[in-house]
Order: structure tokens, then sequence, then C-alpha cells
């Protein structure tokens, strides 16, 4: 694989001016090549230098397209407060999938990662969220999820929680009593903006 640190802000320059729109810049291509990346990592095909050489190239290509997805959305489709759980410092899934909703006209509040549960709900009653996304990487995670789920639930909160992360699957996420399931960043954005659009997905 070759990631092209230096000269991805060209290319992505260069992509805009051949008629690609920052959407399909950031949807058909970066998100996708890290799809791929994630892939082959969790299969062995690659390893940690490359899975963190690919986030780099990632991020520094949405230096030139995320301004322009954020200007060229004028109302939100919703407010979405996403993070990594405590205990996991994992993060890539996670802003592929803040990227793909900021794309999508979801006000997006960004936690960062080893967020305690409290903390999601928290900024959820906030902003007056409309969903609670969160990832994670580790197995050992998953009580942190579900702590995240029911201190929600007590408080009141009406936003939908959404998990996801390469070893959950759609048992484990109906087992810790998610709303909604995303196997991979594409899908957790698709889930939202379904909810977003009034139709059911559940993962219950």
């Amino acid at each position: 694989m070759r990631f092209d640190l230096d000269n991805i802000h060209q290319l992505g320059e260069k992509a805009l001016k051949e008629g690609a729109t920052p959407y399909e810049a950031v949807m058909n291509g970066m998100a996708k090549g890290m799809e791929v990346v994630g892939r082959k990592y969790q299969e062995g095909e690659c390893f940690l230098p490359e899975l963190l050489m690919a986030a780099e190239t990632f991020k520094e290509g949405m230096n030139t397209f995320a301004p322009r997805l954020k200007s060229s959305n004028t109302a939100s489709q919703g407010r979405v407060v996403i993070g990594t759980v405590e205990g996991d410092l994992h993060d890539i899934g996670k802003n592929i999938v803040s990227v793909l909703l900021e794309a999508s006209g979801f006000e997006v509040f960004d936690l960062g990662v080893d967020v305690p549960a409290p903390r999601f709900t928290e900024k959820a009653k906030e902003v007056s969220a409309d969903v609670i996304a969160m990832s994670a990487l580790l197995t050992t995670t998953f009580p942190q999820m579900k702590q995240v789920i029911e201190t929600n639930r007590k408080s009141g909160s009406t936003a939908k929680t959404l998990v996801g992360g390469a070893p959950l699957s759609y048992d484990l996420a109906k087992s810790i009593g998610a709303d909604g399931y995303g196997r991979d960043a594409v899908e957790g954005a698709t889930i939202c903006k379904q909810w977003a659009a009034g139709k059911h997905h559940s993962a219950r």
C-alpha cells in the first residue's frame, strides 16, 4: 500500500477541479480507502504502522474537504454525540463516521477517546442530541457501552444509542440494549440518516 501524505492536499484539490463534490470525494474516495485498510488490518494483511499512516493521510485529506462539507449543508439533519468509550483509545472508525455524518448534514459533537459513560449523557442533554454513537475495538470495553446506554435511559434522554466496532455483532449490540448497530462506518452513518428520516432500524 502507498500513502501519499505529502501530496494528499493537491490530489484533493485536483479531484474537486475535475468535478467531484466534497461529499463524493470523502464517501467514495477516502472513506472507502480507510475501510479497505481497516479490513486488511483485521485480516492480518497490514500492520499498525500502515494503519497509522492511513489515518494520518485521511486526517490530512480532511483539511481539504471538511470546510467545504460544512459550508455545503444548509439544514441540520440532527445532532450526534460520538466518542470511543472509556478504556479504549482507538479512533479511526469513529473519525470516519464523524466525517460521513458531517458530510450528510449532521451536527457532530466528537468527545474523543477514553470517554466515561456520564460524559456521553451530559453532552447529549447539553446539545439535545438525537443520537449517541459509541465505538470500541476492545472486547473489554463492552460493559462501558452498556453503562452509557443505561445511563442515557435513566437520565430521561430520548437520544437513540448506536454502537459499532470490529468486535461487535448484531447480537452483542442487542444484548447490551443498543438501539442500532453499524457493521462499518458507512452503515453507522446510514442508520443515523434513516433515523433522521423516520425510518426504523433497530438492533433490538
